[in-house]
């Protein structure tokens, strides 16, 4: 048993040192606090950075500041913290969605998981006549769970099983498909239009603290749930029957560890809308200089995506500036080429 333990916990082999790992993550700590003052402190209105302190040190102890900066500071501290928590579980869900499919491609926004959290919210709006945050969070994660296992079984019918590419297909053919409906169910509803309209595109400016209550708890429990399969993902990189060698029971981890990327997904998603590629890019991006280990590509996938997102939000601010352009749009136009250049690699089918 103890030697198995040690096996998996070596698992994948790589050549990336525990002091480069570690200062990727001190290097992590401390670009979230930079994006976190980046975020207060820039947008329609730039602020000084007494206008920072005072804003923040007011909301802390539940005053009220006079100075309309340091009101502004105040205002961006909501959305500053989704978008951290969002980054975080979007990027925590990609990095489990690669590893139990062994996809390279694998990304919520890409495997159509957030599609189908956006339509099953439509339909509640257009047809229940839902309008709560545990409304939207209950649709999401049913549209959310169906819409992967639609995907994944798809992916696997045919000749060869599961492959990244039969999978990346599924995921596009869904997503096309189910946008089509959700611009079916919108367009002859005003109403709804107009409620779905910020949500669709994906941003985090509608943040309040009632709303981030509701899905707080579900990041927690599904974010510690990722982490505790980390040992277990390491094995399943191996290959299923090494991994089922060193006892590792594949199914089990596979099914819980989806179960936690999508959950996480579809909690973010019923908040802030569908924000794409956040989930392809970091990953792959922590995987370049920290390894391929899960035990530490799961944590500094976290904390590189709620970096992406806070500053990817920051940039629509400044570029959008007196409005703002949504996150979403921003993540997608930095993560289009980073799809085609993954795409373009030989090596895809190798990881």
């Amino acid at each position: 048993m103890t030697d198995t333990i040690a096996a998996l916990r070596r698992a994948p082999t790589t050549q990336v040192g525990a002091r480069r790992r570690v200062a990727v993550l001190i290097f992590g700590l401390i670009a979230v606090v930079c994006s976190i003052v980046i975020s207060l402190s820039f947008g329609s209105r730039g602020v000084s950075v007494e206008q920072v302190v005072e804003g923040i040190g007011a909301w802390f102890t539940g005053q009220t500041p006079t100075d309309i900066g340091a009101l502004a500071v105040q205002s961006r501290i909501p959305r500053t913290v989704l978008a951290l928590l969002a980054g975080a579980a979007l990027a925590l869900s990609g990095a489990l969605m690669q590893a139990i499919t062994r996809n390279p491609l694998a990304d919520p926004g890409i495997l159509g998981v957030n599609t189908g959290a956006a339509l099953a919210v439509v339909i509640g709006i257009a047809f229940l006549g839902v309008s709560s945050a545990l409304g939207y969070l209950g649709l999401a994660l049913v549209g959310a769970f169906i819409t992967a296992f639609f995907v994944y079984f798809v992916g696997s019918v045919g000749a060869g099983g599961t492959t990244p590419i039969k999978l990346a297909l599924a995921g596009a053919a869904t997503t096309a498909a189910l946008s089509s409906l959700v611009a079916a169910i919108l367009l002859p509803r005003q109403a709804v239009m107009d409620e779905f309209r910020y949500w669709q595109i994906g941003n985090v400016g509608r943040a309040d603290w009632e709303t981030m209550a509701v899905i707080v708890p579900v990041l927690v429990i599904g974010t510690i749930v990722a982490l505790l399969c980390a040992t277990g993902l390491n094995g399943l990189a191996l290959g299923d029957d090494v991994a089922t060698g060193l006892g590792v029971h594949v199914g089990r981890i596979r099914v819980i560890a989806a179960i936690a990327g999508v959950t996480l997904c579809a909690a973010v998603t019923s908040i802030a809308g569908p924000i794409g590629f956040v989930g392809l890019m970091v990953p792959h991006a922590v995987r370049q200089v920290a390894g391929p280990d899960q035990r530490w590509l799961l944590p500094l996938s976290a904390i590189g995506g709620a970096v992406l997102l806070t500053l990817a939000d920051t940039i629509g601010r400044v570029l959008g500036s007196p409005g703002e352009v949504e996150a979403g749009i921003i993540t997608a136009f930095l993560g289009a080429p980073v799809l085609i250049a993954i795409a373009r690699r030989t090596r895809l089918k190798a990881m």
